[in-house]
């Protein structure tokens, strides 16, 4: 970040206590490691909801819902964790407060569209205004302040579709639908208040290494939640040659879209916003990290649930369901990379588009092959894929040019 920048940015964040210090490289701290484990829990409590509901449409499309809530929270907590200092007491304090609204958000998680529908939305909207109601009192008039009162404005607007959805059954999906509409279009509208207008996003200048090693640990929670979920799985069947093969299959495509995200597209993303202006380091970081990292998370966890299926069943037919989370969750995860790739200007190779179209249309074909076959297929796909990205990230970085 350019000096000019960085002055830029030191004048609209409050230089307090609890804040960063700006000009120092920064880092993950030990305690926002210790506050994304409740995450862990939540993304496991996910996919065991989808498992639940036996991979049906119904219970897709409340997974879905439930994990853009929950990623919602966690990113939203990022964004204020950039600012400020996690090891100042009172911002402990509050990630603390956060974490126990999110540990019981994910405690609702398995019945969060029935008897707990009402804790899953009072404790996602709680943790959202009691967070931004914090920075709120703690810092000082001026740009910064404005700009959070404005958030914080927002949270409360959506808060009343949720408590009323958690309340009434009949008109939960409608009510939530339009809670979360409200909550996800308030990044884009940048907050826009009638007589304040919209915030700047020169006041949302980020660390972009911070901001990215934030978005990569939550990347390595997905896949180490897929891995736990496979190993418990195979623990607590009989274990023989066919299932040691399914859980070496799925293990290796886990590693193949670790492979891709932090040996390909990671790499760019945080080159790209550590070489950018303030202004266009906010709409990046908006962009990219908020908005294009859903579906590349969500791709994950449903590849996680197809990867359960395999270990569980490895010979029998998978379905179409189970086809479509084995080969579905890795397509929709190479198109959020491929999304990142188009927002940061970066060339999307013709490999990975292929890739996409061959996993999809697998779907149907493997419906009625074992797991053991499916799993193979997407793992060939996966690792082939990524030693041609790796060639492609070899080439461009011994490029003079």
């Amino acid at each position: 970040m350019s000096d000019a920048t960085r002055d830029g940015q030191d004048a609209l964040i409050p230089q307090i206590r609890i804040m960063r210090r700006s000009g120092q490289e920064q880092r993950a701290t030990f305690f926002e490691l210790f506050f994304d484990l409740v995450y862990v829990f939540a993304v496991t409590q996910l996919s065991h909801h989808l498992l639940a509901t036996h991979l049906s449409w119904t219970g897709a499309a409340e997974t879905a819902f439930m994990l853009v809530a929950v990623y919602w929270a966690w990113n939203y907590t990022t964004w204020m964790a950039n600012w400020f200092d996690p090891e100042t007491v009172p911002v402990r304090l509050v990630l603390t407060f956060v974490m126990l609204a999110s540990l019981l958000m994910a405690v609702a998680i398995p019945d969060g569209f029935g008897d707990l529908a009402l804790l899953f939305a009072c404790t996602y909207s709680g943790l959202q205004i009691g967070r931004n109601l914090f920075v709120v009192l703690a810092t000082p008039p001026g740009l910064f302040h404005q700009n959070f009162r404005q958030i914080l404005a927002w949270s409360v607007l959506s808060a009343p579709l949720w408590v009323a959805g958690g309340l009434i059954e009949d008109a939960r999906w409608p009510l939530w639908l339009a809670a979360l509409a409200l909550d996800l279009a308030g990044p884009l509208a940048r907050y826009w208040l009638p007589g304040a207008g919209a915030t700047p996003m020169s006041q949302w200048s980020i660390d972009g290494h911070h901001f990215a090693e934030r978005f990569q640990l939550f990347i390595i929670i997905a896949l180490g939640e897929s891995i736990v979920l496979t190993g418990v799985t195979a623990s607590n069947g009989e274990m023989n040659a066919e299932t040691g093969l399914a859980l070496g299959l799925s293990f290796l495509g886990s590693v193949a879209l670790w492979w891709l995200y932090f040996s390909g597209a990671s790499p760019v993303i945080a080159r790209r916003i550590g070489s950018s202006s303030s202004e266009d380091v906010g709409a990046l970081g908006r962009d990219i990290y908020t908005y294009l990292h859903v579906p590349i998370v969500a791709g994950i966890v449903l590849m996680a649930v197809g990867d359960e299926l395999v270990v569980a069943h490895p010979d029998y037919d998978m379905e179409t369901v189970g086809a479509l989370a084995v080969l579905g969750g890795p397509a929709l995860f190479l198109l959020g990379l491929a999304a990142c790739g188009v927002r940061v200007k970066h060339p999307v190779g013709w490999p990975a588009i292929v890739a996409v179209v061959v996993l999809l249309a697998g779907v149907p074909v493997m419906a009625g092959q074992s797991g053991l076959v499916t799993a193979a297929f997407s793992l060939v796909v996966l690792g082939t894929l990524a030693v041609v990205e790796h060639r492609r990230a070899v080439r461009a970085s011994s490029d003079p040019d």
